[in-house]
């Protein structure tokens, strides 16, 4: 039996867990990734046998291991990186991933990261099966089905795929745990990364943030897609990470509204609607 893999998959675990401690991130999510780390490294059974038999959903069985690091692992697995990582490290190139995905050119993979703020292949899949990848130039209904079944085969999903959160916060944290990231980063007061992309000089500019709010753990960057830096947004356009209790991750985009009865305010992409809610309840108790 063959249990190198196991090891590399401790490894990394135990990087994220390291730079997360670096970055300032919560004990607990540290924590949670070294517990994680040693129940990996003291397997005396292949991870590749435990998910062949019952997917990586059985991963969760494993003492420390919830459905997010369950789906890290399986990443791991799969393709041998992991993009979560990858992006703590600030190494992560999404464009290059999506060119990955048969039928996705290096134009439509730029649209793609550029119109969704996504980057990951599970983020990915999710968008084609909720319309979002649809609106994106060159991809109607037909190609949008043919990447789903692309995806699915490529992330071993069968049907559509399982939902990522049963909840996300509300607009209101949101918005704040925004606030709290621009603020910080005007005054210098966050570490930085050197991001892949659109970075020749390898220089440490991108401000990065983890906090938390109750039972919700977020990681913050400024967006460093080709159109915020074509349209001088990169600051202005925040993409907050969050992360529950099993370490599931989801993402939104927040930025700064330009039209219509939002504008210049802060708003939650795909969140309009909640947004115009909580403005308008902050101006009713003013």
């Amino acid at each position: 039996m063959d249990l190198s893999l196991n090891q590399k998959v401790a490894d990394k675990l135990r990087e994220a867990a390291d730079v997360l401690e670096q970055q300032g991130a919560n004990p607990f999510r540290v924590g949670a990734y070294r517990r994680a780390a040693e129940t990996v490294a003291q397997l005396d059974r292949d991870l590749r046998d435990i998910v062949a038999v019952g997917g990586a959903d059985r991963l969760t069985a494993l003492p420390g291991i919830g459905r997010g690091i369950a789906a890290a692992i399986d990443e791991i697995l799969r393709s041998g990186r992991w993009s979560q990582l990858e992006r703590l490290r600030g190494t992560l190139d999404p464009v290059k991933l999506f060119r990955t995905v048969p039928g996705i050119g290096p134009r439509l993979a730029e649209r793609i990261h550029d119109s969704l703020h996504i980057d990951t292949l599970e983020a990915l899949e999710i968008a084609a099966y909720d319309s979002r990848l649809e609106t994106v130039a060159g991809v109607g209904p037909r190609r949008a089905a043919a990447l789903r079944a692309t995806l699915a085969s490529m992330l071993g999903r069968v049907g559509v795929p399982r939902p990522r959160h049963r909840n996300s916060p509300n607009v209101e944290i949101i918005l704040d745990v925004d606030r709290e990231y621009r603020e910080l980063a005007r005054r210098d007061r966050l570490p930085r990364i050197a991001p892949k992309r659109f970075n020749p000089t390898g220089e440490a500019w991108l401000p990065i943030l983890h906090t938390n709010r109750g039972d919700w753990h977020f990681t913050v960057l400024c967006s460093n897609t080709a159109r915020a830096h074509q349209l001088d947004r990169t600051r202005d356009w925040v993409i907050v990470y969050f992360y529950d209790d099993h370490h599931d991750e989801g993402q939104y985009t927040v930025v700064t509204e330009t039209r219509g009865p939002l504008i210049r305010k802060r708003v939650v992409r795909g969140r309009e609607t909640e947004c115009r809610a909580y403005y308008a309840q902050g101006d009713d108790d003013a």
